[in-house]
């Protein structure tokens, strides 16, 4: 919902919604981990079911060669009813054994004895070159064209060296791959079944964690249509922070509004004297001493400007304070108002000096905020002494928080100071303590006001030179 007059929110591209970027990225996840788990477990079965049917056959390989007897003229012999499956005796029953005669040339005969259950066909096995006793393993068709596990091992009659026998058992692999394949199709359901689930926690989950976005833009609509006037709502501690921060930055400009009114109010209302009162003067007769009229105009221009400047100064600066990532070398400021106040007061003759800090300081705030402050400072200083004026900086701890620091710079002359009675009155704006020196009695109240906008303060008290120490305390910022 707009406020009126608002154009309507162009329409989100589906790329750009968090909402899909984060079903999407879930769901491409899980599929993959889906699939993976799949191929992963289906192989792990497949690998032990096969295992397992390679044992049992193993065992009956085993079998037919302790039940391999030779007789006397050194041919093999196996009785039938010395081996207990009764698949042996079944014909096409899945289970078959076979002896082949392996001659010296490695040609073979194949056949020589086999099993009821290969009836009238044999098993065709390609010559393999066996160690003796040692088992290998193949796959091949059988009776009926199928698919059989094969397991041969070479044997010799005792006593002979040139005689050698194969010894076959084969087994159906049909059911095997049967299992298999419905342990695959139960798999996949499953996994898929558990994608499904899978996809609508994600969904929940995504909804349930953004929600709390959708509460942030009805709060930042409440702001927007004058319903609030701050982000108000119960937040998670991951967005928290982020509330806390808008609503720092909308007491920020409020406070700015606030302030401008009050600057546009009081200026008006501190012209409105001098500017009364020159009307009165023009309204009136023609006085007949030109140079009273010239005296008061003289006056309330002089007035007029002293406000002028003071709210000016501390407009500009309160719009401005505060604002992150502001600093300024203290440096280059102080070398140039050392050098303008030389001229300035060239005539007089002081000894201007600026004490170099050993590592470089910096303040948090704007370099023209920083001038007026110094530059007030300075030129009061030089105003009133006799011959010497002194500026040092350092930056201390702020509180017990050592990486915290704060900046204090400290201007002092040798001239007549001022009584501790006077000085609250030295601070107070257009107060001027002695009319023969020139100013507008605004200098110590502009850096008072502007230090206090930045958090910081002016001290006045008794300098080492003998004159007045102006003590300023200012935010400082790190040296990065």
């Amino acid at each position: 919902m707009s406020s009126p007059g608002t154009p309507p929110a162009p329409p989100v591209h589906w790329f750009r919604s968090l909402r899909v970027r984060l079903l999407a990225v879930t769901l491409a996840g899980v599929a993959v981990a889906m699939v993976l788990a799949g191929l992963v477990l289906s192989g792990l079965f497949r690998e032990h079911v096969q295992q397992q049917f390679q044992a049992a056959l193993q065992l009956q390989l085993d079998q037919l060669t302790a039940r391999l007897e030779f007789d006397a003229q050194g041919q093999p012999v196996i009785a039938a009813e010395a081996l207990s499956d009764p698949r042996w005796l079944k014909p096409y029953s899945g289970l078959y054994w076979q002896v082949d005669a392996m001659a010296p040339d490695g040609q073979g005969r194949a056949g020589v004895l086999r099993s009821r259950s290969l009836w009238d066909t044999s098993l065709a096995l390609q010559v393999d070159a066996l160690a003796d006793g040692a088992v290998h393993v193949h796959e091949m068709a059988g009776p009926q064209g199928a698919p059989l596990l094969v397991l041969e091992r070479t044997v010799r009659a005792e006593g002979t060296h040139e005689a050698r026998w194969r010894l076959i058992v084969a087994a159906d692999l049909q059911a095997t791959q049967a299992a298999t394949a419905r342990f695959t199709g139960v798999l996949a359901l499953s996994l898929a079944a558990l994608l499904v689930l899978l996809a609508a926690a994600a969904w929940a989950q995504v909804a349930v964690g953004l929600k709390p976005l959708q509460v942030l833009q009805r709060a930042v609509q409440d702001v927007q249509e004058a319903r609030a006037p701050q982000l108000q709502g119960s937040f998670p501690a991951e967005v928290q922070p982020l509330v806390d921060d808008f609503n720092a930055v909308l007491r920020r400009y409020a406070e700015v509004v606030e302030r401008a009114r009050t600057q546009a109010g009081n200026l008006a209302h501190a012209l409105k004297t001098p500017l009364t009162v020159l009307e009165n003067a023009a309204c009136a007769q023609p006085p007949a001493d030109g140079a009273a009229l010239a005296a008061l105009v003289r006056e309330q221009v002089l007035v007029s400007r002293r406000h002028i400047d003071w709210h000016l100064a501390r407009s500009r600066v309160a719009a401005s304070a505060h604002l992150p990532g502001q600093r300024t070398a203290l440096q280059p400021v102080v070398e140039g108002l050392v050098r303008v106040m030389n001229k300035v007061h060239a005539d007089r003759g002081l000894d201007i000096s600026a004490d170099p800090s050993p590592a470089p300081l910096f303040f948090a705030g704007e370099a023209q905020d920083l001038q007026e402050m110094l530059g007030n400072l300075l030129d009061n200083a030089c105003k009133w002494a006799r011959s010497a004026v002194r500026l040092q900086a350092q930056a201390l701890p702020l509180g017990v928080d050592a990486a915290q620091r704060q900046l204090v710079i400290t201007v002092e002359d040798d001239g007549p100071g001022i009584d501790p009675a006077q000085r609250a009155q030295a601070l107070e704006r257009g107060v001027r303590l002695d009319e023969t020196v020139p100013g507008t009695g605004l200098g110590l109240a502009i850096v008072q006001e502007l230090a206090a906008l930045y958090g910081g303060r002016l001290d006045l008290e008794p300098a080492g030179l003998g004159g007045l120490r102006a003590t300023l305390w200012l935010p400082a910022a790190t040296s990065r």
